[in-house]
């Protein structure tokens, strides 16, 4: 991540004394990676990146001035104070600058006394300082890392270092952020990391909501504590993460796939989940993760989420502090249509009119029973089914949130309509880079390394970005990090832990692989994808305790025919052979 200064400078004097700008690159945060200070204005920006020009190495900076006057260096860092007739006593705190165009110009961590007329000496410091003087001095420049934080929409600059900064575009051009209320921010490096946004099933109906960020969590559990039964559409993380937790609720869940957690299951799995819907729930598994919490925020009112505002991005175990319970008294009630997607919603007077007949919760499969309850909003199914309801969850993925950007902009859009970035986290506009959802990988990937819109990536992604800015900025060549090397995802589902590694559902492979399968009802549920004697990806669902093995045999890629199905056996600890 990029670093933030501690050295508190304040730049004063005339109007001609020479600039301070910081090199190192600055970070706007939101979505999923969000760094520092996220602001919920939302903003929209221009980047106007201009041709690059040479500069001095950021290391040194120096203050010049008059012309024949001998140089003085020294190596600690400078406070500059000058009159060009009184002297100045000048102390070890935090550095003070005053003067005028024709002043010296003394620097000391010391306590000294500086004076001088116009032909006094001028003194240079080797680190970085804050500078006064003549209109013909240089550009001092500060190696310090500056954090530039804006919420999730659009950047908004806001320095974290106690200084003035100005820019001084003759020695280095620095390009800028134009915000929505037409202010304007310099920056040398840029970092977009403004997420995604759900693929709502209908839009503007306040019926159908989405769970995309920790203000729409919080609306969708006020909601949830006044119903009795909600639809949930989708197939996914969240849609399998929801229909788990709920409690005292109906739950008609909806998807289009043969089987639940088809983005991450096969049948198989799907099977051996199930019957943790209908089951009491259990005590929750620990969490192993680090976790991060704001303090202060705990008796702070949310706001109601807005479709057009963005809060913070929901990480892992985003449901957890949250109570998501209805109006009835018991614990699972799920039943899931399965190959169907919503055709219509409509609402309770329009459903009315059209004297249609709803249905039941089914009880059982056979049960076709007509609703007699009259609900706020019905939704229709294409398989011709309608239920009544309180409200719809629509929870069918999510698209990268690029639009607050690309007016203006001439930014390479990836098909999956996310800005494509090279190995070094670049997009096609210069000195701008990109990470997270709104981000689409355009390097060659790894073999067994595929891109997913997860909190996981997303952090990866913001934490590499960072490193590649800093080294760009250092002149310093990087490599691409190890952790596209291998696509590792844990997190947990139903209660159980959850570990998908590498090409885990075949993505990609054709017919030509095979599947090896373990598994144990209740505890463990375990498959491994091979290709010409090789893992390519798995599937851990449990405490297996076979994560970081299966971790060094697809990447290592060694030829594992000679044990055949031995490899599952329970009764044989791999780790042996390993």
């Amino acid at each position: 991540m990029a670093g933030i200064s501690k050295n508190p400078a304040v730049v004063a004097g005339d109007t001609t004394a020479p600039v301070v700008v910081f090199t190192i690159p600055a970070v706007v945060a939101g979505g999923t990676i969000a760094l520092a200070g996220i602001s919920k204005t939302r903003q929209c920006w221009q980047a106007t990146p201009p041709p690059r020009r040479s500069f001095p190495p950021p290391q040194q900076s120096v203050v010049r001035g008059d012309p024949t006057a001998p140089a003085v260096v020294s190596t600690t860092p400078a406070v500059v104070a000058g009159d060009t007739k009184a002297p100045v006593a000048v102390s070890t705190t935090p550095a003070v600058v005053a003067g005028d165009t024709t002043a010296p110009v003394a620097l000391s961590t010391t306590p000294a006394v500086v004076t001088g007329d116009t032909i006094a000496p001028t003194v240079v410091s080797t680190t970085p300082a804050v500078v006064a003087g003549d209109t013909n001095a240089p550009v001092a420049v500060s190696t310090t890392p500056a954090v530039v934080a804006g919420d999730t929409i659009a950047p908004a600059a806001i320095s974290t270092t106690p200084a003035v900064v100005a820019c001084d575009t003759t020695t280095r051009y620095v390009s800028k952020i134009v915000t929505e209320d037409r202010k304007e921010y310099m920056y040398e490096k840029l970092c977009l990391c403004a997420g995604a946004k759900p693929k709502l099933i209908f839009e503007g109906n306040p019926y159908v909501l989405g769970i995309w960020d920790t203000d729409s969590a919080q609306a969708f559990q006020e909601n949830l504590a006044q119903a009795e039964r909600i639809v949930v559409v989708g197939n996914g993380g969240i849609a399998l993460e929801l229909v788990y937790e709920i409690q005292g609720c109906e739950v008609i869940w909806a998807i289009k796939d043969k089987a639940i957690g088809n983005t991450f299951f096969d049948a198989g799995a799907a099977e051996f989940l199930i019957p943790k819907l209908t089951a009491e729930k259990e005590t929750p598994i620990a969490c192993k993760r680090t976790k991060y919490t704001m303090e202060g925020n705990e008796d702070k009112e949310r706001p109601i989420a807005a479709s057009d505002k963005l809060g913070s991005a929901l990480g892992p175990d985003w449901h957890e502090g949250l109570h998501l319970k209805g109006t009835k008294e018991f614990s699972h009630k799920v039943h899931i249509e399965i190959l169907c997607e919503v055709r219509k919603i409509h609402l309770q007077q329009e459903f009315i009119q059209l004297q249609r007949t709803a249905l039941t919760f089914p009880e059982e499969e056979e049960n076709v029973e007509p609703d007699e309850v009259l609900w706020p909003v019905y939704v229709e199914l294409t398989n011709g089914k309608i239920y009544g309801c309180d409200f719809i969850v629509s929870a069918t993925g999510v698209v990268p949130n690029v639009k607050p950007f690309l007016d203006g902009n001439n930014f390479a859009v990836g098909e999956d309509g996310g800005l494509k970035v090279d190995e070094h986290m670049r997009t096609s506009l210069p000195d701008i880079y990109a990470a997270g959802d709104i981000c689409t990988a355009a390097w060659e990937p790894s073999p067994v390394w595929h891109q997913m819109r997860l909190w996981t990536q997303a952090r990866q992604m913001g934490w590499y970005a960072a490193k590649c800015m800093a080294a760009d900025t250092l002149g310093e060549s990087i490599d691409l990090d190890f952790c596209f090397e291998l696509f590792a995802h844990v997190t947990k589902f139903f209660n159980y832990k959850v570990v998908v590694l590498g090409k885990y559902n075949a993505q990609g492979l054709g017919l030509d692989h095979e599947l090896m399968l373990r598994c144990t009802k209740g505890q463990e549920y375990v498959k491994v994808v091979m290709q010409n004697g090789r893992m390519m990806g798995a599937v851990l669902i449990g405490e297996t305790d076979l994560e970081e093995t299966f971790e060094n045999l697809i990447l290592n890629q060694m030829d594992l025919s000679a044990y055949g199905e031995d490899l599952l056996n329970p009764d044989i600890d791999i780790e042996d052979y390993f």
